[in-house]
């Protein structure tokens, strides 16, 4: 076992004394998911039209567009979200601009009535999760070190992205590296409430889940994507398809992805888990035969994936950032 795997099935032993209280329940006995509210954004008043769908337990999901970063949809693409408990609140991911934070703060004060936020956090270190922080109190921003690490060191790059992709949306949009005081696998107290962080890898080298294991709803982070292709520009696959079967081992009653519609039970686990497997044996395939880059984003990908939103645009950069990796383990190891 490669090292990498045997540290995630450490954690995986590690997580399971920790969270024995989860249901053991099927998709078909789990309550039925609520309906959604979905933002239309209005590009000529530069308005996110963020709506809060209440989830239970005081969760409630912020949507983002099942789609990839354009002007109409204000590159709002992100599901982000908060716990309103007594105490204040708890912010899962701020957003792709300090417009999109604003809007968001504005909607979690009109929800809570004005109650305090306590923490915000930024679930990894692409642009989407973390780009609203300047709507928020600095002392509250909080990431793993691996993720304020890697803001740190790409923040200015995303800027320049994603104003020439999303133009206006971005005014005055500048990063705001957050604290890297998450540290920790196991459970914790936020808002007064007991919580399960874990950090595991793959999406990027650090990702952080949220699991709330009274209620098992878990926010997945960038790990999990629903009806869409995922992306990899900081992407391993093993690492990736090890981190997905911790999360499965949960057996979380609903899994809100950072990309796609929530799901009952594993469904956007599983389905992440079937695209992730597929693509590394077709490059592992495509590689030890010799294949060039283009035979291999010309030959698509199969039937079942062909439906999910940013195909096949997502999927060719899926190739472009990961062949090449692929080949070279091809060359080393004949």
């Amino acid at each position: 076992m490669s090292r990498p795997a045997l540290r995630l099935a450490q954690l995986a032993v590690r997580v399971s004394m920790i969270v024995l209280p989860v249901m053991n329940a099927h998709a078909a006995d789990l309550p039925d998911l609520p309906v959604v509210a979905q933002p239309r954004a209005d590009k000529a008043r530069l308005d996110y039209d963020l709506k809060a769908t209440d989830l239970g337990r005081g969760w409630h999901l912020i949507a983002g567009a099942n789609d990839d970063f354009s002007q109409a949809n204000g590159c709002n693409i992100i599901n982000t979200g908060f716990l309103q408990t007594d105490r204040g609140v708890v912010v899962i991911n701020t957003g792709t601009s300090r417009l999109y934070g604003e809007q968001q703060r504005a909607l979690i004060d009109r929800v809570t009535g004005g109650k305090p936020v306590l923490q915000v956090i930024a679930l990894n270190l692409h642009p989407d999760y973390f780009m609203g922080n300047q709507a928020y109190p600095a002392n509250t921003l909080n990431a793993t070190p691996g993720t304020a690490q890697g803001i740190a060191a790409e923040g200015k790059a995303y800027e320049d992205n994603l104003f020439r992709l999303c133009g206006d949306w971005m005014k005055g949009t500048q990063t705001v590296i957050p604290k890297p005081g998450i540290q920790t696998n196991g459970n914790v107290e936020m808002a007064g409430r007991q919580l399960t962080l874990l950090e595991l890898k793959g999406h990027t080298a650090s990702d952080l889940v949220v699991f709330d294991r009274d209620s098992g709803l878990m926010w997945a982070g960038g790990l999990v994507f629903h009806n869409r292709i995922v992306t990899t520009p900081h992407a391993q696959l093993q690492p990736w398809i090890e981190s997905l079967r911790v999360l499965k081992d949960l057996k979380p009653s609903m899994v809100i992805p950072s990309h796609g519609p929530i799901s009952k039970g594993t469904e956007a686990i599983d389905q992440t888990l079937d695209y992730l497997t597929w693509l590394d044996g077709r490059l592992t395939a495509a590689a030890r035969s010799g294949a060039e880059i283009n035979d291999v984003m010309q030959a698509g990908a199969p039937e079942r994936f062909r439906r999910f939103a940013a195909y096949p645009a997502e999927f060719y950069r899926n190739v472009t950032n990961l062949y090449p990796a692929y080949e070279r383990a091809a060359l080393r190891n004949p």
